[in-house]
C-alpha cells in the first residue's frame, strides 16, 4: 500500500502510460502530476487503443479515482474533447471519479500563440517545443500572472479571462508582430468550459492526503522523462515542468511520508523527440528498422505530434543517472519485443570525452553534445516474444540482456513489456 510514484527515465515516450494502466489494476487513486497536452500516453486493452493526454491513465479502471494535480496545466478545450471520447466508448468520466485541482493552471489561447511565435523566432535555434503552451503558461505561473482552474469558480471569471487575454495581446503585437486575439470571444468560450468543469475541481491535495492516511494504495502518473525536466535534463532542450519522482510531491500537494516505491520506465532502447544531443543515435538503417514504419500504435512516432522519433540504442549512462535522481526502486523496462530482430544488440555503457573515459552523466548538455559512446555488444536472439508471459520462457538472450541492465544501474526490472496490450508483460517477483 501507499505511494507508487512513475517516472520515464529517458527522453520520454518510454511507454509510462501502459505501465501505469498495468498497476492501476490494484490501485485506489492514480494521479497525473506534471506537464500538460504535450503529453500522449496510449493505452491497448483488448485490441482498442485509448491515447490520453491530460486524463490519468488508471481510466479503464473502474476503482479507481482520478485527481489531475495542481503540478499539471491544463487546456480546457484538451480536457473536454477527451472526456467526451471516453464517455463514447462508455468510460466513466463523471465527477465522482474525475477530479482537477483547484490550483492547476489553465492554458489560454494566448499561450499556444506565443508558444508558436517564440519557436519561429529561434529560427535554427529551435528547441522542438510541441507549441501546446506549455512553456508559456509555467512561465505565466512563476510570474504569479496565471489564470488557475479555480478561477473557474469565481463570478468574475470571464472579466479574469479578458483581462488576462487583453494583457498577453500587448506582447503579442508588439514583439512578435502578431495580430490580437479577440477578449470576448475568448471569454466567452471559456465560460463554457468552466460550466462544464466545475463540477470536477476540487483540492486534490487534501484527497490524495486522506487516501494515503486510509492506507490505500496511490499511483503518481508523471509524463514526460526526467532528461526533460527543467532542472536536471538537457537543458535548453526541456520541458518546463519537473517529471522526476520529487516532482510527484510538489505537483500533488503532498509530504514524502513513508518512503514510496519509485518504478522507472524505460525502454529496451532510446528515442526522443525535438532537439537536443543524443549519443546514441542511429541515423540509417539501423534506426529506421528501431522506429518501424507507422503502421502500428507501438511504432515510433509522437502520441501528440506525431513526428517520427529519433532512435538509438540503450544508454546505461542515462539509466544510471535517472536511477540516483529519482532513487529508484524498480525497473519497467517496455518495447523488448522490439529488439528480436536484431541479431546482435549494442549497449552504451559510458561515454569518451576528450580521450576520457565518463561513466557519469554530464551536468552540461555542452558537453553531452560533445560525448561519444563506448559500446559493449551483446546476443541478441532473434525470436518473436510478443506471445511470451513468463520469464522463464524469454529466450536465454532475452534474459541475458535484461540481466546485464539490471547489474549495470543496480536496479531490479520486476515489470517487462513485449507488446502494447495490457497482457503483454512479464511480471517477476
Amino acid at each position: 500500500m501507499g505511494l507508487i510514484i512513475i517516472v520515464g527515465t529517458q527522453w520520454g515516450d518510454e511507454a509510462k502510460g501502459k505501465i501505469t494502466d498495468l498497476l492501476a489494476q490494484e490501485a485506489d487513486v492514480v494521479a497525473r502530476y506534471n506537464g500538460g497536452d504535450n503529453a500522449g500516453h496510449t493505452i491497448a486493452h483488448q485490441g482498442c487503443t485509448f491515447k490520453l493526454h491530460l486524463v490519468p491513465s488508471g481510466i479503464l479502471h473502474p476503482q479507481c479515482q482520478l485527481y489531475i494535480g495542481n503540478g499539471v496545466v491544463v487546456n480546457p478545450q484538451i480536457l473536454l474533447d477527451e472526456m467526451d471520447e471516453l464517455t463514447a466508448e462508455g468510460v466513466d468520466v463523471s465527477p465522482r471519479r474525475l477530479k482537477l485541482s483547484d490550483r492547476a493552471h489553465l492554458i489560454m489561447p494566448y499561450h499556444r500563440a506565443l508558444d508558436g511565435a517564440a519557436e519561429r523566432a529561434r529560427g535554427d535555434s529551435r528547441i522542438g517545443t510541441t507549441q501546446r503552451g506549455i512553456g508559456p503558461v509555467y512561465a505565466d505561473k512563476a510570474a504569479r500572472a496565471g489564470l488557475q482552474a479555480g478561477d473557474m469558480l469565481e463570478s468574475d471569471f470571464a472579466l479574469r479571462v479578458r483581462e488576462a487575454v487583453a494583457t498577453q495581446n500587448k506582447v503579442l503585437e508588439k514583439v512578435y508582430d502578431q495580430s490580437p486575439l479577440s477578449p470576448e470571444e475568448i471569454a466567452a468560450q471559456y465560460t463554457v468550459y468552466a460550466e462544464r468543469l466545475r463540477p470536477h475541481i476540487a483540492d486534490t491535495s487534501l484527497l490524495i492526503h486522506q487516501a494515503l492516511e486510509a492506507g490505500q494504495k496511490v499511483l503518481a502518473e508523471g509524463a514526460q522523462g526526467m532528461l526533460l525536466d527543467l532542472d536536471h535534463g538537457t537543458y535548453p532542450y526541456v520541458t518546463s515542468s519537473s517529471p522526476i519522482a520529487g516532482g510527484a510531491f510538489t505537483g500533488l500537494g503532498i509530504g514524502p511520508g513513508d518512503p514510496p516505491q519509485v518504478v522507472g520506465v524505460a525502454k529496451a532502447y532510446t528515442t526522443r523527440v525535438g532537439a537536443g544531443p543524443f549519443p546514441t543515435e542511429l541515423t540509417g538503417a539501423l534506426g529506421d528498422q528501431l522506429r518501424g514504419t507507422g503502421d502500428q500504435p507501438w511504432d515510433e512516432y509522437g502520441t501528440t505530434t506525431g513526428r517520427p522519433r529519433r532512435c538509438g540504442w540503450l544508454d546505461l549512462v542515462i539509466l544510471c543517472y535517472a536511477a540516483r535522481i529519482n532513487g529508484l526502486t524498480g525497473l519497467a523496462i517496455t518495447k523488448l519485443d522490439v529488439l528480436s530482430s536484431f541479431d546482435r544488440i549494442r549497449v552504451c555503457v559510458a561515454y569518451e570525452l576528450d580521450g576520457q573515459r565518463l561513466e557519469e552523466f554530464p551536468s552540461r548538455t555542452t558537453e553531452l553534445a560533445h560525448c561519444r559512446p563506448i559500446y559493449e555488444e551483446i546476443e541478441g536472439w532473434e525470436r518473436d516474444i510478443m506471445a511470451v508471459r513468463t520469464w522463464e520462457d524469454l529466450p536465454p538472450e532475452a534474459r541475458a540482456y535484461v540481466e546485464f541492465i539490471e547489474e549495470r544501474v543496480g536496479v531490479p526490472a520486476p515489470l517487462i513489456s513485449v507488446g502494447p496490450e495490457r497482457e503483454q508483460t512479464i511480471c517477476r517477483p
